[in-house]
């Protein structure tokens, strides 16, 4: 059974960081573009930033850009989210994701991607 497993939310000051996880189990991520989306009450799932399985090929929301970084370690099987200069809008339910399919595309929406963890809940105190 496949599962991902995100860990590292919480409640935070604005202008702190956090740095989310994901450990992926039942199978290899290896080959797979992996990513993060969030969503916040009352709105849709939104992108937040991919990574293409090399590290090599990395994207990001233009809300986020500059502050959120994301990273993955193959050998773990797991992806980061390091999120700096966090702001009250960020606060959001986090979910890591995964792409099936072998390939180092970055995939955009949410429907493309075929793994999904329960999430981890982000709050940013003004």
């Amino acid at each position: 059974q496949v599962q991902l497993v995100e860990s590292g939310g919480g409640l935070v000051q604005a202008g702190g960081s956090l740095r989310l996880s994901c450990a992926a189990s039942g199978r290899t991520f290896a080959k797979n573009t992996m990513a993060w989306f969030r969503q916040a009450p009352g709105k849709e799932r939104e992108f937040v930033a991919a990574i293409s399985w090399s590290g090599r090929s990395t994207d990001y929301a233009d809300s986020v850009k500059g502050r959120f970084t994301i990273s993955r370690d193959t050998l773990k099987n797991a992806v980061y989210l390091r999120m700096n200069s966090l702001a009250p809008d960020d606060t959001a339910v986090y979910y890591c994701a995964a792409d099936s399919q072998i390939s180092s595309r970055l995939r955009y929406r949410w429907y493309e991607y075929d793994y999904w963890g329960q999430g981890t809940q982000v709050s940013v105190s003004s």
